[in-house]
């Protein structure tokens, strides 16, 4: 079963079961492949990666907005944001631990014989295909700094 298929399936049980958190999340999510499905100059159906990348996207802004909602003291925004986020991380790959990441850096920079802030590029270049989607950017990116200084 495609993640479409799966995210369409599971929308019809949470609608049948009027888990409203759930419905409106996986509509969003619908939403939001649907939109990338008809992006640019003709419509395309989306590849599993490709629909993985989008929830990704879509997880990353609810992690946003929690944390703008929690500066601002607006604490049942921030709530109802990690209900959805926890809903779309359903979908998403497992995250990797610290000492995974870790440990997928140090083999980087050993490959790509990196010394210094100067090869950050290059570590992030060969790191970013192992990743693929069990880390975010800036924690991979800060994981890749944190290793060249130190």
């Amino acid at each position: 079963m495609t993640s479409k298929q799966s995210l369409r399936d599971d929308m019809t049980a949470a609608l049948r079961a009027r888990d409203q958190v759930r419905t409106s999340t996986l509509r969003m999510a619908m939403a939001a492949v649907t939109n990338a499905e008809v992006a640019g100059k003709e419509a395309k159906e989306l590849s599993d990666d490709e629909v993985q990348q989008v929830i990704a996207k879509e997880a990353k802004k609810r992690r946003e907005a929690a944390e703008a909602y929690d500066g601002a003291g607006r604490t049942e925004l921030a709530d109802q944001e990690r209900a959805e986020l926890a809903v779309l991380e359903e979908y998403l790959p497992k995250q990797l631990s610290d000492e995974d990441l870790s440990a997928l850096v140090a083999d980087a920079i050993s490959e790509t014989g990196a010394q210094g802030m100067a090869g950050m590029g290059q570590v992030m270049k060969a790191v970013q295909p192992k990743v693929a989607g069990r880390a975010d950017g800036g924690r991979v990116a800060a994981a890749v700094k944190q290793a060249l200084q130190g």
